[in-house]
Parts: structure tokens; sequence; C-alpha cells
């Protein structure tokens, strides 16, 4: 029977919409996680910079540095794409909300982009597919069209003494400026310690475990 009132009158709009939420709620939780590990990662690295400053270790610290400067960049990449995915989870219950009184639904170029931008960052690539396959169901949004569309590195790019500057920023703001003094680290350096730390990670293994957050 459920099957013939579709055939006749097409899915229903509020099990779509339902669909579209929880869909959308998945992608919010995968965004939180990989934040939640990021901010983990920042914490962990902080504390590594400032042991090797302390030991006058400036090589390792400034690796270090810029291994943080690119957890910071992608954190503020997934705060971005986190703001996209709140906008497009208000235009999608606009448009149903739309259509439950005109009886009609419009594509809405604007959801089409910004799913289009979301479907390209790693952690997401697998559920915004599913999501634009349930919006193009609903017509919301026509079928994608990845070409037109840049990589999300390409509309991220930063020069590289721009990149260099922010090193720079971040060994000053952990040091409190001293880095190369050795012992002379000061202990109150504005830096959150992980309560407790077996093991010192590697410089790779810090490389690794970012390189996993971006897969």
């Amino acid at each position: 029977m459920e099957m013939l009132k579709r055939a006749i009158y097409g899915p229903d709009p509020q099990e779509q919409m339902r669909k579209c939420n929880g869909l959308l709620r998945k992608n919010q939780r995968q965004l939180d996680r990989q934040l939640s590990n990021l901010n983990s990662l920042e914490t962990k690295t902080k504390s590594m910079i400032k042991t090797a400053a302390k030991r006058g270790d400036v090589i390792s610290a400034r690796t270090l540095a810029k291994e943080l400067y690119n957890v910071r960049k992608h954190r503020t990449r997934l705060y971005n794409s986190k703001a996209q995915l709140a906008s497009v989870g208000m235009q999608v219950n606009e448009t149903f909300a739309v259509r439950k009184i005109q009886g009609s639904m419009k594509s809405s170029t604007g959801v089409m982009k910004e799913v289009n931008s979301l479907v390209r960052l790693p952690e997401l690539t697998g559920t915004m597919r599913e999501l634009s396959q349930e919006l193009m169901k609903a017509g919301i949004m026509d079928e994608m069209v990845g070409d037109t569309l840049d990589t999300l590195d390409e509309a991220d790019g930063i020069l590289e003494e721009e990149a260099d500057a922010e090193v720079d920023a971040i060994l000053s703001e952990i040091t409190g400026g001293k880095l190369g003094q050795v012992g002379s680290v000061p202990d109150n350096v504005p830096t959150e310690e992980p309560e407790e730390i077996e093991e010192e990670p590697d410089l790779e293994d810090m490389r690794e475990r970012l390189r996993a957050l971006q897969s």
C-alpha cells in the first residue's frame, strides 16, 4: 500500500525532510569529532614545542610549530564547513516549509553551491554525497557539476611567506618570545598542558595524526 501511494503521489515530503535533517546531523557530529581531535592534537603539540624550546632545540620547535600551523589551518576550514552545513540545514528546512505552503518545490542554487563545496571535504565526502542524493530526489538541488568548482586547496591557498610569518607568531606565542635561550622559556607560557602524557610522541607521529584527520 505504501509503495502504491508513493508511486501515485511521490515520496512523502515529511519523510524526505526527516531523512535530510538526519544526514545533516550526522555530518555535524562528524565535524564535531574532528574538531575535538584537532583541539587535542593542538594541546599536545604546544607541549612538545615548549619542551623543545626549553632544551634549545630550535629546529624541532620550528618543525612542530609548522605542524601546529597546519592543525589550526585545518581547524579553521572545519569551522567554516560547520557554518556552511548549518546554512544548508536552514535553507533545506525553509524550502520544505515553502513547499508545504505552495505545494511545489523549487531547486536552490545556494544549497547546491554549498553542498558541492562540502562534498569535497574529506571528512564529509561520503555522507555529503548521500545527502546530495536525497536533496536531488526532493527537488531541492539539481545534479552536481563537480568540474565547475575549485578544489578546497585551490580556494585556500596561502603564500609561503605568510605561512612562515604565522609559524614565527606561533613560536613567539608559546615560548614567550624566548626561543633559543636554553632553559629560559617561562613556566607560565599561555598553553594548556594535557592532564597526563605518558610518552611524548615524535614529529613523525604528529604528522601521521594530522594526515589521519585530513583523510
